[in-house]
């Protein structure tokens, strides 16, 4: 992949978002829709092109924790508020790369996390969980050896304690389990398929009308 070569070949292993979720989006993982920016006049179109409210995140390869370094506003409201979050987080970053992701606000209360971490001695594992803020408290995650069949997706979705999330609950539609399968199989197939990659982390993948959509995404290459 052009994006991994490019990355690998300036000395970075690690992706920034726009980047990983370009590779995402290339196995057919749905992401939100974004426009990277890196001047007013871009600002302007991609606020016109994906409307208000919106979420703004500062955007480099080297930023792996944006909402712990203010880099990540959500509901952004108007041009206003637009230009001024994107004028504090260009001048917060001091990447050559940097630029702000204009993205559109994905309404959804339940927080998934898909990955795929590289085994020394297993290969590629997917993982499959509870996501958001609490996935390193909860630690409420499945694990498959990829490559991994539509079976096993259905499987690891079963093997969570809070799978009772991913049906219909609280007036919200019932995941989309033959989606997120999908997701599950195709991150297991990125993982075979590019041996660079050492690490996924698609958190949060957030049920959107019961449908998933990767927000965050992160990609690490092996050095």
């Amino acid at each position: 992949m052009e994006i991994i070569e490019k990355a690998l070949a300036s000395g970075r292993t690690t992706l920034s978002e726009s980047e990983s979720k370009q590779i995402l989006s290339g196995y057919n993982i749905p992401i939100t829709k974004e426009i990277l920016v890196t001047d007013a006049g871009q600002l302007e179109q991609a606020t016109e092109e994906i409307g208000f409210p919106l979420v703004m995140k500062g955007c480099a390869a080297d930023l792996a924790h944006k909402t712990e370094s203010g880099l990540v506003r959500i509901g952004i409201r108007d041009a206003r508020e637009a230009r001024e979050a994107f004028e504090a987080m260009m001048g917060a970053m001091n990447s050559a790369d940097k630029g702000v992701l204009v993205q559109e606000m994905v309404q959804g209360k339940r927080e998934l996390v898909v990955g795929l971490t590289r085994d020394p001695q297993f290969g590629p594992c997917v993982m499959f969980g509870l996501g958001g803020i609490f996935t390193e408290v909860l630690e409420d995650i499945a694990f498959r050896v990829a490559p991994i069949t539509k079976a096993d997706a259905l499987d690891m979705m079963q093997e969570i304690k809070g799978k009772k999330i991913l049906e219909a609950i609280r007036g919200m539609e019932a995941a989309d389990k033959d989606m997120l399968a999908d997701i599950l199989v195709a991150v297991g197939k990125l993982g075979e398929e590019n041996e660079a990659i050492s690490e996924v982390d698609i958190n949060p993948l957030i049920l959107s009308g019961g449908k998933p959509v990767a927000v965050d995404a992160l990609v690490v290459l092996s050095s």
